[in-house]
């Protein structure tokens, strides 16, 4: 049984506590999610975008309560982030290197990180949080390089925002066409359709990265006017 099939078997025990508790509860997991702990996003933004089709989470109205998950899915992605973020510009890359393995970070997992930070630049922070392994090892790099936290909170929140988005509506449009599923069959139905289309996410991803890049360049080349 993967950690996908465990964490989902829980979820009927979890989903009690969601017309409560269902914001705080994604903002929380997607906080762990975010960070160095090996945890599927999967596990909390379809469901809550399912029960939110099903007018199951605090305001018991599927739209708000589908806004009010993805903002606290993402909040709780941020914070995740800036705790990798602080935790690498604190501790530096030697003692990452040496320990890192006691964090979940496995040396060639943040060798590639480090690779495609260097290599892409600022732009990865939003665009790899599309992609699976290295969404939350980005955050890396960009600590031990003191990126502005300005633009890391920008890409990230960005970039996490729309993978939320992506999981929580796809949650969303199997709880409104469905009739009754387990959530084990919820995910795994959610996670089949996000990763036949996840080719196309990432692509629109890297073009709106590419785009900013590029137009960060012109402005920066451009020379003041004389007065």
């Amino acid at each position: 049984m993967t950690m996908l099939d465990q964490l989902a078997a829980h979820l009927d025990q979890i989903a009690a506590y969601a017309p409560t508790w269902g914001f705080a509860l994604a903002f929380f997991f997607m906080a762990v999610e975010s960070s160095f702990i090996p945890f599927p996003s999967e596990i909390v933004m379809l469901p809550a975008g399912f029960l939110a089709a099903r007018g199951e989470l605090t305001f018991g109205a599927p739209v708000p309560d589908l806004v009010a998950a993805v903002v606290a899915g993402t909040a709780g992605s941020l914070a995740g982030a800036y705790f990798n973020y602080w935790l690498s510009a604190k501790l530096g890359e030697p003692f990452l290197r040496k320990y890192g393995k006691w964090f979940f970070v496995k040396p060639e997992a943040l060798d590639r990180a480090e690779e495609v930070f260097n290599r892409y630049g600022a732009a990865t922070t939003f665009v790899c949080r599309l992609v699976p392994v290295i969404r939350q090892l980005i955050s890396i790099p960009a600590g031990l390089s003191r990126m502005p936290l300005g633009a890391f909170t920008l890409f990230t929140g960005l970039g996490a925002g729309v993978w939320n988005v992506v999981l929580a509506l796809t949650g969303y449009a199997i709880g409104r066409g469905a009739g009754d599923v387990t959530y084990v069959e919820l995910v795994h139905r959610g996670k089949a359709l996000v990763d036949a289309h996840l080719a196309w996410i990432v692509l629109g991803a890297v073009v709106l990265g590419v785009g900013y890049a590029a137009v960060s360049k012109l402005v920066m080349r451009r020379r003041p006017e004389r007065v």
